[in-house]
């Protein structure tokens, strides 16, 4: 049976089942007492509890091997990782939101390991929910085989339109600029505690985001928009489609990493490059990437080497924009007192600044790992003073960069 075909099956299933049952209504909570990812002879037994019945469907993907599992919202409070996961055939779990009102599950397997059976019993009592889906052994090329997404309008990106030619832009309008708040639901990021609260970078970045949205938008030299206003996930390739969609001049990602090994602080800036500056901008956009794939992001269909060649063409123009961006940014964050990375300018291939026509750079605002930005990222002042240094930055940035696009004309 292919996984296309159980993904319609358990939607399918589900109806039949819980609607006869009940009418749904608040957040499905899952119940984490109840709830495992155990071995089950040659295979694995997948328990999860709800207290309720919700739609939902599931799917594998390869390269990892993963099964996915998206449900209509569900409230993961009480769920942690490490108890929920009690197998070794299963390397990694991630739960959390996905799009706005959707959620998602994904396990990443060692082995491939085909989904067998799936159940959906709904307590006509309690209305309590429990899934019981089993997984057995099967070889990597039947699982190959019948992987990959169902395309969904909810949250797949449109397919591509014809372009009707060049948009003839104003240059007198305000500056658009797309702000990308990292992670989001399913992917938190960073983590860090202080005292017994705990701190994740796509909360952080969110309130960042936003904060800085409303110093650009007061100084009435900017039009903004962020990638995500809320919890949820967005991928690496609707970040960038999404600044295309609304004709950005700039792209600023925000995020502020952790780093295990070594030490690092203070403000850093990021440009695209193939090669990275250093071995720890490698491994920074090494997680970026990561992050997509264990959110359950297919991107069997995203390698495209006559594409590449020709946004590497198109980026000959762009990547000295962004290069003078990222100057622009570093030095206006400077101004305002900081504090800087010791070299805060760096490059790496980080998926989401590979715009072609999009001036784009990543911003570390700071880094979870670093007591002292720690306490700045969480201090309201210390933000609005960064807020300022960007502002001052892209000012900086789009005088230099009218100038020159006249000096080019001429």
């Amino acid at each position: 049976m292919t996984t296309r075909l159980w993904a319609a099956l358990c939607a399918g299933m589900f109806f039949l089942t819980g609607v006869n049952a009940q009418e749904f209504s608040g957040l499905a909570r899952v119940v984490a007492d109840d709830s495992a990812i155990v071995d089950k002879g040659a295979g694995v037994e997948i328990t999860l509890t709800l207290s309720q019945g919700v739609p939902y469907r599931l799917f594998t993907l390869d390269e990892p091997w993963r099964l996915v599992l998206d449900f209509q919202e569900v409230d993961w409070t009480g769920l942690n990782a490490a108890r929920f996961l009690a197998t070794d055939r299963v390397s990694d779990v991630q739960f959390g939101g996905y799009v706005p009102g959707w959620s998602r599950l994904v396990l990443e397997m060692v082995e491939p390991l085909a989904v067998h059976q799936v159940g959906l019993n709904v307590d006509p009592v309690t209305a309590q929910a429990r899934l019981g889906i089993t997984l057995v052994e099967t070889t990597a090329e039947a699982f190959d085989k019948n992987t990959g997404a169902p395309r969904d309008a909810r949250w797949d990106l449109p397919t591509p339109a014809p372009l009707n030619g060049p948009v003839v832009e104003d240059e007198e309008r305000r500056v658009r600029i797309v702000l990308d708040p990292g992670h989001g639901g399913i992917d938190p990021g960073a983590e860090a505690s202080v005292g017994a609260q705990k701190l994740e970078e796509k909360d952080l970045m969110l309130t960042f985001a936003r904060e800085l949205a409303e110093v650009l938008l007061r100084s009435g030299q900017f039009d903004v928009q962020l990638t995500r206003n809320g919890d949820y996930f967005v991928s690496l390739e609707r970040r960038v489609a999404l600044a295309h969609q609304a004709r950005a001049d700039l792209f600023l990602s925000l995020h502020a990493d952790s780093l295990s090994q070594g030490q690092a602080h203070g403000s850093t800036v990021y440009t695209l490059s193939k090669e990275a500056s250093d071995v720890a901008s490698a491994k920074l956009a090494e997680r970026q990437d990561r992050s997509d794939l264990l959110s359950g992001t297919d991107l069997s269909q995203a390698d495209d080497i006559v594409t590449d060649v020709l946004l590497d063409l198109a980026r000959l123009e762009t990547h000295p924009r962004s290069e003078a961006l990222a100057e622009a940014v570093a030095d206006g964050l400077a101004q305002q007192g900081g504090p800087m990375n010791r070299r805060p300018i760096r490059s790496a291939g980080f998926s989401v600044l590979k715009s072609a026509d999009i001036p784009s750079v990543l911003l570390e605002v700071g880094f979870l790992s670093s007591p002292r930005d720690l306490e700045n990222l969480t201090n309201p002042k210390w933000r609005q003073r960064a807020s300022q240094g960007i502002l001052n930055g892209l000012l900086q940035w789009r005088d230099q960069d009218l100038a020159q696009k006249s000096l080019v004309r001429q």
